[in-house]
């Protein structure tokens, strides 16, 4: 307790200059004996920290104390950085006075190795102003209203009230409490097709975090893949589910829910898939290919 208070001393004084004891006994809900004893501490580990005494006087830092001297070491400063070039990268900044001040005073340079861009091929600027909308709503509990293709219906409107943005094997979805539904829901943020920033406000409430697939209760899907798809293979499956055969073919193996979404996932795949098992996939996607043919043939 002492050293979290001793920490919140340092860095209040860092922000303010200078405070009074009575003011720090206040802020910290001590006595200010107790915050001349904290004072005393600061001083025996290194910190530069004295009271003077008088009308203008006060606790105060020596004016060339720096805090990466006394509290940061050279990896922890590095990782502050680095920190903040994701939140800038995140949030489409490409200057941070922040992230200036800091390099200053850490004297470390501010290597640029990331950049975030969140908009699909052709699309320079919905898909980032969604992303920041939807940021906005989560940070300040606002309900939103969106327009959503679903999997298996038309666009249908939905009030939401969003929790937490998530990536997930190559897209961003948004996890929310769907007031239609009245049940916890994840909407893929590509399928959102224009949202609205509501007024009203949500207390905000746990999002149970989802349980891996391995430990799901789905069925182990095996397929295997010419050479030729190796680029999709890799993109859609973890390589430790992928083994390559001596003639370049890919087994990969995943467990997956039987859905809609799998029958339309294997379909995009073409002709370059063979389902290996469970066998009866095979008549659903047979069935499903059919549907397309007698729709579209001559």
């Amino acid at each position: 307790m002492q050293e979290s208070r001793l920490f919140k001393i340092l860095y209040h004084l860092l922000n303010k200059g200078h405070a009074t004891a009575p003011e720090l006994a206040k802020k910290f809900e001590v006595s200010v004996r107790t915050i001349y004893r904290d004072v005393d501490a600061l001083s025996h580990a290194g910190i530069p920290i004295y009271a003077e005494a008088g009308r203008n006087g006060g606790i105060h830092l020596m004016e060339n104390f720096v805090l990466n001297k006394a509290v940061l070491s050279e990896k922890e400063k590095q990782e502050i950085l680095l920190a903040l070039q994701s939140i800038n990268a995140i949030q489409n900044k490409k200057n941070s006075q922040t992230l200036q001040k800091l390099s200053a005073l850490f004297h470390l340079g501010s290597e640029n190795w990331l950049e975030v861009d969140f908009s699909r091929w052709g699309n320079n600027k919905s898909d980032n102003d969604k992303f920041e909308l939807l940021k906005t709503a989560i940070i300040h509990c606002r309900t939103v209203k969106i327009h959503y293709a679903g999997s298996c219906e038309a666009v249908r409107e939905r009030t939401v009230q969003p929790y937490k943005l998530t990536y997930k094997a190559n897209a961003w979805y948004l996890k929310a409490f769907c007031m239609e539904k009245q049940a916890l829901r994840t909407f893929k943020l590509n399928r959102i097709l224009n949202l609205e920033l509501l007024e009203d406000h949500f207390l905000h409430r746990d999002f149970p975090e989802p349980i891996d697939n391995d430990k799901q209760d789905y069925p182990l899907i095996t397929l295997r893949f010419p050479k030729e798809m190796a680029y999709r293979v890799y993109d859609e499956f973890d390589a430790i589910h992928i083994k390559r055969q001596e003639n370049g073919d890919l087994i990969a193996s995943a467990k997956m829910p039987q859905d809609e979404w799998l029958t339309s996932f294997l379909l995009s795949f073409g002709a370059q898939v063979d389902i290996l098992s469970p066998e009866h996939l095979k008549e659903t996607l047979a069935k499903q290919a059919k549907k397309i043919y007698e729709k579209y043939k001559p």
